[in-house]
């Protein structure tokens, strides 16, 4: 009972107390006389980690199980463990919100131009920014149509360093989305690139552009997603935490989403396991720092 209690009292700001002792099953003066009683400290830190959660779980952290969701919790200044946090997000039913299971879909590289061997393969994982960075172009349903975004990730840091939208798939929506990482990182020679065998990656445009800068090109086996994992996790994360699932109106409202997305969330505050449950930027900002 006091349970139900303590989640009413979490609750109560914003639903009605009519709806919410109906809710659980609870009378109204019961409740009335467990708020005058004095709670525990434990009870009442169990209370504010609560409401804190409840109040996380109305963006994007919804998609935060209990590891990421203790790091969230004491950034915050909330001291707590990962099992009482698990314990708390069992007892009141906060389940992550599961992604989307992954089916990896194959590019069409059914084309004469040069294709690079998968170079990514024999490299050692990188120690440092602008060492390798990944490529890779996804679709996103609108009202208007499909739009096509042009993604490039460090495989170091996991921070999407450059992107581009458009309504195509010309070879200059990959090479702008090259160009704003380069203005972004200004990545020196010897940098290997690494992407699926799409003709806008094996584009004259495309390998121009890695010459100029003395960049190495790789590409992934034929048909195997799964050698480009990291972009399509990144992707995946993307669509599934930032969109929802959801279909924007116009071009337009997918982009704003998306750039919201992208420089607000993915890169400034989702955490991430590999990185020690920091995210991209506060990552770097840690290497910089040493």
């Amino acid at each position: 009972m006091i349970d139900r209690y303590q989640r009413i009292q979490a609750m109560e700001e914003e639903y009605r107390l009519s709806e919410l002792c109906a809710a659980f099953a609870v009378s109204r003066s019961g409740y009335y006389a467990w708020r005058q009683r004095e709670p525990s400290a434990r009870q009442q830190a169990n209370a504010q980690l609560l409401h804190t959660m409840e109040v996380l779980r109305h963006g994007e952290e919804i998609c935060y199980g209990s590891p990421r969701m203790t790091r969230e919790l004491r950034a915050r200044g909330h001291p707590c463990s990962e099992n009482r946090v698990a314990r708390l997000m069992r007892r009141y039913a906060l389940r992550a919100r599961a992604p989307r299971r992954f089916v990896p879909v194959t590019t069409d590289s059914a084309h004469d131009l040069p294709i690079a061997p998968n170079r990514l393969a024999e490299c050692a994982a990188p120690d440092g920014p602008n060492q390798i960075w990944l490529q890779d172009i996804t679709y996103v349903p609108t009202a208007q149509g499909w739009l096509y975004v042009a993604l490039v990730l460090d495989l170091w840091s996991r921070k999407i360093v450059g992107w581009a939208m458009a309504d195509h798939l010309r070879s200059d929506l990959v090479v702008s989305a090259l160009q704003m990482a380069q203005n972004q990182r200004r990545a020196g020679k010897g940098l290997l690139v690494h992407s699926d065998r799409g003709v806008q990656y094996a584009s004259g445009q495309t390998r121009e552009l890695l010459q100029r800068h003395g960049w190495i090109a790789s590409m992934s086996r034929t048909g195997n997603p799964y050698d480009n994992a990291w972009m399509e996790s990144a992707i995946g994360k993307l669509k599934n935490e930032v969109l929802h699932g959801s279909v924007p109106a116009d071009h337009a409202q997918a982009k704003q989403q998306l750039f919201a997305g992208i420089e607000c969330w993915y890169n400034q505050r989702r955490r991430h396991s590999a990185l020690g449950y920091q995210s991209p930027v506060a990552f770097e900002a840690q290497f910089m720092k040493n």
